[in-house]
């Protein structure tokens, strides 16, 4: 339990310990942001019917959320997510829950320096700068310009502080989704579209995106050690899951029924660009991953500090976290598809992390500490869940990669 990954996120000390309140922030922002506008085009992709697949999906989410939280009370031992998989399955467990963790959080960022850079470009198509000899224009000029505005945030490493930031990013999600439904009420785009019942097809993609969205477990540990009253954390679990939903479920359907099959990967390039509303949403869109990239990051930064050793050190961490972002930003201008990363981020890790990794975890840890054996209620809901992962990652996967590779 000593290796390096092992203290990577360290438990809060009690001054640094967060409320009720400042841990629904935290978790709802580790939960909310870019799926709110990938959501319309899942649904256009799977259509109506794939709502079902999306409230199982929450419903499977917040359940492997508990089962992480019983798996960190088994053992004083256990603060990370990683931790969780070495107390299951020893180092090799710690390696492959980390390796899926870290990349999964990375890719997240990657996807909101590409989220600001389409946005920022649709508002103002002829700007750029000049550096040096190099005239820097489009998407990129904006993918640089948010990479040195999150920066800043990255230096924070207390929950407390980043919970702040964090009701920021809850606030946005609300902007958005008003803005949204008043281009569809005011603006005369309409609500007239009718979409289609099921589109087989398209619903490994509708799979994978609807994946993406509730995909907050890699920093749930993180969250859950730095709550002052432990035991709330099913009620803090409850909240930011109900509102993400119905927030996730609103924008989808009020955006379905704005375009119909025409929407593309995220809804703010739908919308009409002399509306005021439209910016609005798309302003607000550039505030969300600006709240959110600081909590994503944090946990692959804590590692990195640990594995280097630089974890003391205020001057050497920020220089790690530096370096990560700038990471991102050279990912995030090289592979610019938004709908198609963010597809094979839910598909192949995001729900590797929510729905297999938690469940095979507990099932190990409970029989390690001697819990109930054999075909129950809950050892058939968690072979179930890993059955409904392995699928979503194998069709999800293949779609997504092969989207990608047509692009390119």
């Amino acid at each position: 339990m000593n290796t390096s990954a092992a203290n990577t996120d360290r438990p809060p000390s009690s001054s640094d310990k967060t409320s009720f309140l400042k841990t629904c922030f935290n978790g709802i922002n580790a939960l909310s942001g870019v799926g709110l506008l990938s959501v319309p085009y899942a649904l256009s992709q799977g259509g109506w019917l794939s709502l079902i697949v999306f409230l199982a999906i929450a419903v499977i989410c917040f359940y492997t959320g508990l089962l992480l939280r019983r798996c960190m009370d088994s053992s004083p031992l256990v603060d990370t997510y990683p931790d969780i998989g070495a107390h299951a399955f020893g180092r090799r467990g710690r390696v492959v829950v980390a390796a899926f963790m870290y990349l999964e959080l990375y890719l997240v960022a990657i996807d909101f320096l590409i989220l600001e850079g389409d946005n920022l470009h649709k508002l103002f198509p002829a700007a750029g700068f000049q550096l040096g000899a190099l005239r820097v224009g489009g998407k990129q000029a904006f993918v640089l310009a948010a990479t040195l505005a999150v920066l800043p945030t990255t230096w924070f490493s207390s929950l407390n502080m980043l919970a702040y930031v964090a009701a920021g990013g809850a606030l946005a999600s609300v902007v958005l989704i008003a803005a949204v439904l008043w281009v569809g009420v005011f603006d005369g785009v309409g609500f007239q579209e009718r979409g289609r019942l099921v589109h087989w097809a398209g619903m490994p993609s509708a799979m994978s995106l609807y994946s993406f969205c509730f995909s907050g477990h890699a920093v749930f540990p993180m969250i859950y050690t730095g709550m002052k009253d432990r035991k709330r954390f099913p009620m803090v679990l409850s909240v930011c899951f109900t509102l993400s939903t119905l927030s996730y479920g609103l924008m989808g359907v009020i955006g379905y029924l704005m375009y119909g099959d025409t929407l593309q990967s995220q809804i703010t390039l739908n919308l009409p660009s002399a509306s005021v509303a439209a910016k609005v949403a798309i302003y607000t869109t550039l505030v969300n991953p600006l709240t959110k990239y600081a909590l994503v990051v944090a946990p692959v930064a804590e590692a990195a500090e640990g594995a280097l050793g630089v974890s003391k050190s205020a001057p050497l961490r920020a220089l790690v976290r530096t370096g990560l972002v700038v990471g991102t930003a050279v990912v995030a201008l090289s592979v610019p598809f938004f709908a198609d990363v963010v597809g094979l981020t839910g598909a192949l890790l995001s729900c590797t992390a929510t729905m297999l990794l938690p469940s095979l975890c507990y099932l190990k840890v409970r029989s390690k500490i001697g819990g109930a054996t054999g075909m129950g209620l809950e050892t058939a809901a968690c072979l179930a869940i890993v059955a409904v992962g392995a699928a979503i990652v194998g069709l999800g996967t293949y779609s997504s990669v092969k989207q990608i590779v047509q692009r390119l």
